[in-house]
């Protein structure tokens, strides 16, 4: 293992119910039905790209018109966290202390442009960080976003931390190693990863054995 690369939502923090606040503003302000915009419905969603998410969300819409309404969350989405900040899980400001100490850190989100940025604001935690990519960077898959970031920083053996069915998939397509975080919002039953965590502090001990 020569660096470690993260997904965000399940991974490293839960903002899913300040996002759902925000979004179903926003939502209602388009005259659309929101109650089904909730924490619960969110965490079952985080980890898709923006098109897929509008998708599932607002299904009875156009697909123009859907994606519309979930720009227009996305935008708004940032500054409400800005506004009414999620704190990222307990150990993961110790944990990218220590590690970043050993090895280079990246992020690598299905999300929007700006989210991970605003992460890293809101948490602190950008000195760590090497690099990010997100879905609303290039347009492209999180397997090809893992690629891209191995591949820009000449990484030999990094591995991927994620909580989701979707994160295990790209990280399999992207050729990478996948840590699956117990705690997080997905299940990967009928699937095997490289290793798993159930708290994020597991990942100082994998480090130091190497045992990826």
């Amino acid at each position: 293992m020569d660096s470690i690369i993260f997904d965000v939502d399940g991974t490293l923090w839960d903002s899913t119910d300040k996002v759902a606040r925000s979004w179903k503003k926003v939502v209602e302000s388009h005259n659309v039905p929101a109650d089904h915009i909730t924490p619960a419905r969110l965490k079952q969603e985080f980890g898709k790209t923006m098109v897929a998410i509008a998708r599932s969300l607002l299904p009875d819409l156009p697909d123009d018109f859907a994606l519309k309404i979930l720009e227009d969350c996305c935008s708004y989405e940032i500054d409400y966290l800005l506004m009414d900040s999620p704190e990222a899980y307990p150990g993961v400001a110790e944990t990218f202390r220590a590690l970043s100490k050993k090895l280079p850190l990246f992020i690598v989100s299905n999300s929007q442009a700006g989210y991970i940025e605003a992460f890293l604001k809101i948490t602190g935690l950008g000195d760590y960080v090497t690099d990010i990519l997100s879905f609303g960077d290039t347009g492209n898959e999180k397997d090809s976003n893992i690629r891209a970031i191995v591949e820009k920083n000449h990484l030999k053996s990094p591995v991927y931390v994620g909580d989701t069915l979707g994160d295990l998939l790209a990280s399999e397509a992207a050729g990478v190693p996948f840590i699956f975080c117990k705690y997080g919002f997905g299940d990967i039953t009928g699937h095997e990863a490289a290793a798993y965590i159930s708290d994020i502090t597991d990942l100082t001990a994998l480090c130091d054995t190497g045992s990826i």
